[in-house]
């Protein structure tokens, strides 16, 4: 195998696992019951006039299971991350006390996991377009060593061994969708 086979497959193998990083972190957003800091990643307060978030302005702690205190570093715009908070629609409030905010974490009913639960299925759905679109990509490269006088059995290998690394990432957006489903669905 030539060193650009070689190359076009440590491509694809490096875009796939770019899109299974992205969606390993997409799924820390959707909670199970768990406290944990990245449920408010993504969410912005209005930091002197620049959208800035919350973990750029405050610290976040998880003291237990069921609660994250946020503690600002400035304790002029608690205002603002309560309000960044409700608005970012996560399913719970935050609750004032003094220079920090305290959110508890409401266990989650039966319909709410289901409704969790697809939402994840959604996402891992995505990281396998991804995955496949990576694929894509790199299969219309591979398609153009034909024209750079690459041998046509060559090219067949290579687009076979990139049929396998795709169905590997293709696995793995399974078992993470396993993992987080049972995340979910445990009381």
């Amino acid at each position: 195998m030539n060193d650009l086979s070689k190359a076009c497959l440590d491509e694809a193998k490096n875009s796939m696992q770019g899109a299974i990083n992205f969606l390993e972190k997409e799924l820390t957003k959707i909670r199970a019951g768990k406290a944990n800091p990245a449920m408010l990643d993504g969410v912005k307060v209005d930091y002197y006039g620049t959208p800035t978030e919350i973990s750029q302005v405050a610290n976040i702690n998880t003291p237990d299971a069921r609660s994250i205190i946020i503690q600002p570093w400035e304790k002029t715009i608690l205002g603002a991350i309560n309000k960044a908070i409700i608005d970012a629609n996560l399913g719970f409030t935050p609750r004032h006390e003094g220079e920090i905010l305290r959110i508890v974490i409401p266990p989650l009913s039966e319909e709410r996991r289901k409704e969790l639960s697809k939402a994840a299925k959604a996402e891992v759905e995505n990281g396998k377009v991804n995955v496949r679109n990576a694929r894509r990509n790199v299969m219309d490269k591979v398609k153009k060593l034909k024209d750079k006088s690459v041998p046509e059995d060559e090219v067949k290998q290579v687009e076979k061994e990139l049929q396998d690394i795709t169905d590997k990432f293709v696995a793995e957006c399974d078992k993470i969708f396993e993992a987080k489903q049972k995340e979910i669905m445990t009381v």
